[in-house]
């Protein structure tokens, strides 16, 4: 028998062989399971997880689906899944097998994320919505393509929220000024806002920054790594894709400012010349907004703010992509368009100076 109880404690034991993927005999043992079937239902599961049989339990699989990941993805891509997973997944679907999984599950899922957050009342936005769903069906796939899964039942459910997100948020230029002449001048988290601001860079991009990434005399800064700062500890990444490795221009004024700061740092080209964490900033964009009435926005808009500032300078689509390292002008295109009709009568007017040419 596999299961036996310890006279001494009165829990139960679960020890049994098994053959691994090289086939190999081994023994595995485990106890403290308070009854017997606890002890027979995780012998079970094993045996289920390490033959990489479709029975075994959506939580057991999606272990299986995020190790795999863990080396194909950013770390901070699969902290993002896990928590997805973890939060809006598993509570629904982690105790049942996967194979058993049916497309009225699905269903029964959706509707309840559509009806929000039941501890705050709070509904969820239409892309994260479109966020969770595409989590599981990623995993559903994986399952399909890698462990024999017949079906993915997702594509029977359908999908919910909208790949689309609504009207994106940005600062004028009036707005940025409001806000950054309510701050103390020489904070290192002030100077943040600025570079943010007037170089677009991701947030991670400008966590990342060292005394070696500024260059005074040529005025640029260098942009070859992204941040992910926790209590753990930093974990230092390659930009978010192969053009976010770029080097930036910035104003006479910002190269000034970062040059004294830079000054006030500890030695050596590796000082951080952001070493705060990313809710500082947070906080100060989120209580100064309060104060002055002003139109919240987060973080990230700041990088919006930026492609809005250079698209009403006049600059091309192709320049903002490059400033802002995405991968293709069409990315760019597609986040920022709706900022660009506004410019057709503009065209029309220009060339309505250049009077009807005669026969």
């Amino acid at each position: 028998m596999s299961a036996n109880k310890d006279k001494k404690t009165g829990k139960w034991i679960c020890q049994f062989y098994y053959k691994d993927s090289a086939g190999k005999r081994r023994k595995k043992f485990r106890r403290g399971f308070t009854t017997k079937r606890d002890a027979l239902r995780w012998e079970r599961e094993f045996l289920l997880v390490s033959r990489r049989d479709p029975m075994m339990l959506f939580s057991s699989f999606t272990e299986i689906y995020l190790e795999d990941m863990s080396h194909r993805l950013r770390a901070s891509t699969v902290r993002g899944k896990r928590y997805v997973i973890r939060e809006k997944i598993l509570p629904f679907f982690g105790n049942i097998p996967i194979s058993r999984i049916r497309p009225c599950d699905v269903r029964s899922w959706e509707a309840s994320l559509l009806q929000g957050d039941q501890a705050s009342g709070r509904r969820y936005s239409p892309t994260y919505l479109k966020t969770i769903y595409n989590q599981l069906n990623a995993i559903f796939n994986y399952a399909v393509k890698y462990y024999e899964l017949r079906e993915n039942p997702c594509r029977k459910a359908g999908s919910i929220g909208s790949g689309q997100a609504g009207e994106m948020q940005f600062w004028t230029l009036a707005e940025y000024r409001r806000f950054i002449s309510a701050l103390p001048p020489d904070m290192p988290t002030t100077l943040g806002f600025q570079t943010l601001y007037y170089t677009g860079m991701r947030l991670g991009e400008l966590l990342a920054l060292t005394r070696a990434d500024l260059d005074v005399a040529g005025q640029t800064i260098r942009i070859n790594k992204s941040c992910q700062r926790s209590r753990k500890g930093d974990v230092v990444t390659p930009p978010k894709t192969a053009r976010g490795n770029r080097t930036v221009s910035i104003p006479p004024f910002l190269t000034e400012l970062l040059s004294r700061y830079a000054d006030t740092l500890p030695p050596g080209d590796d000082a951080l010349l952001f070493p705060f964490h990313k809710y500082a900033l947070a906080k100060i964009l989120e209580q100064t907004c309060a104060q002055l009435h002003l139109k919240r926005i987060r973080l990230h808009d700041l990088r919006h703010s930026h492609a809005s500032l250079l698209i009403e300078l006049g600059f091309t689509p192709l320049l903002i992509a490059e400033r802002l390292g995405h991968e293709k002008v069409e990315t760019t295109m597609n986040v920022y368009s709706h900022l660009y009709p506004g410019k057709q009568q503009e065209v029309a007017e220009r060339l309505e100076t250049l009077g009807v040419p005669e026969n």
